[in-house]
């Protein structure tokens, strides 16, 4: 129900005082200096407000996306500590460039446009963002809007919703060939760190990624039935990794001479309550070993590479791994390609016999 009031000012100056009163809604107040004015905007709000459009005109209005992007920090993150410290700074970069607009401000035409400034932009390391990178950025802005609709009612709806993806490159599938795996440990053993030969070995057998095995505690270790026990993974399930054969062994070595005041498995020399720093040895190693265009995260693509050629299906490989899809695996197919053939094979022969 709408109200108009006819005000006369001390200046005789007349105004329009005009309050929208619907159940369920707040009261909604604005003023006129034509009555024509008033009507029409009674008309309007009503509508919008039944057809639940006008709350995208107010609250929306009301705050920033330097705000929301200050709350999301502070709340959101809270349950996510694995990923604040990139997702932190992708964040600050949207707070930067279009902070200032308001929610409603936020268009899909604008957030394509800083997609194309996001693809332009430079790296700390020189180099240009790569569409996976920009990807990125769009995915924790958008997660945002999604917490802004749904849990913080600041808005309605994402506009990141409306806007394309970049096309990002097949995934890479670099693994160590059985020269280069043999020449990778070799160097390994010979390391100043008395850890990088095991963390390695543990990484190929097991497709853990680096920081979950260089976070590793002794309470998720239980060597008698061959388990690690990952409880925090970046997909946020709990993650069982079998250690068998030689990993198995080098584990049960490795507990003899545990540190006494910490449960890192793998603690730095220099503060045992922190993992072990193996960045410069991990280099020496690639280099003593002849290794080039390897990255550490290629072990991990190496273990799931050799899963493949010894016969694990996808989904095999997805759950050793820890991904919730066939997606992320599918990288791997090409190399499970004679172990399908073998199993078409065996099916043929079963049913059709040797038979031309």
């Amino acid at each position: 129900m709408a109200t108009i009031e006819k005000r006369t000012s001390k200046d005789n100056k007349i105004t329009y005082r005009v309050k929208i009163r619907l159940k369920g809604h707040p009261t909604q107040t604005a003023s006129f200096e034509r009555l024509t004015d008033a009507r029409i905007w009674v008309q309007q709000t009503e509508t919008a407000i039944r057809e639940r459009r006008y709350f995208k005109t107010t609250e929306a209005k009301k705050h920033t996306l330097a705000e929301a992007i200050d709350r999301y920090i502070k709340n959101v993150f809270a349950n996510k500590p694995k990923s604040k410290d990139d997702q932190t700074g992708q964040l600050n970069w949207w707070k930067t460039e279009i902070g200032q607009y308001s929610l409603a401000e936020i268009t899909p035409a604008l957030i394509a446009e800083q997609r194309e400034k996001l693809l332009q932009g430079i790296t700390p390391r020189s180099k240009l963002r790569t569409p996976a990178t920009v990807n990125r950025y769009l995915a924790i802005l958008s997660h945002l809007f999604n917490i802004a609709v749904r849990e913080w009612g600041w808005t309605e709806e994402n506009p990141l919703t409306k806007v394309t993806k970049m096309k990002e490159p097949r995934g890479r599938v670099r693994f160590l060939s059985d020269d280069e795996r043999e020449s990778l440990l070799k160097a390994a053993k010979e390391s100043d760190n008395a850890y990088l030969y095991l963390i390695i070995v543990l990484c190929l057998s097991t497709g853990a990624r680096k920081m979950e095995i260089l976070g590793l505690s002794w309470k998720n270790v239980d060597l008698d039935r061959g388990i690690i026990t990952l409880h925090e993974t970046k997909n946020g399930e709990r993650r069982i990794l079998p250690i068998t054969g030689h990993a198995l062994e080098l584990m049960y070595a490795h507990a003899k001479i545990k540190h006494f005041n910490t449960d890192l498995v793998f603690p730095s020399a220099y503060n045992p309550k922190q993992p072990v720093d193996i960045r410069s040895t991990w280099e020496t190693a690639l280099k003593n070993a002849g290794i080039t265009d390897f990255r550490f995260h290629d072990l991990r693509h190496s273990a799931a590479s050799y899963l493949a050629m010894n016969g694990a299906s996808l989904a095999e490989i997805a759950e050793v791994l820890g991904h919730k899809t066939l997606q992320m695996v599918k990288r791997y197919a090409h190399l499970s390609e004679a172990h399908t053939m073998k199993v078409v094979a065996k099916m043929n022969e079963r049913i059709f016999g040797n038979s031309i």
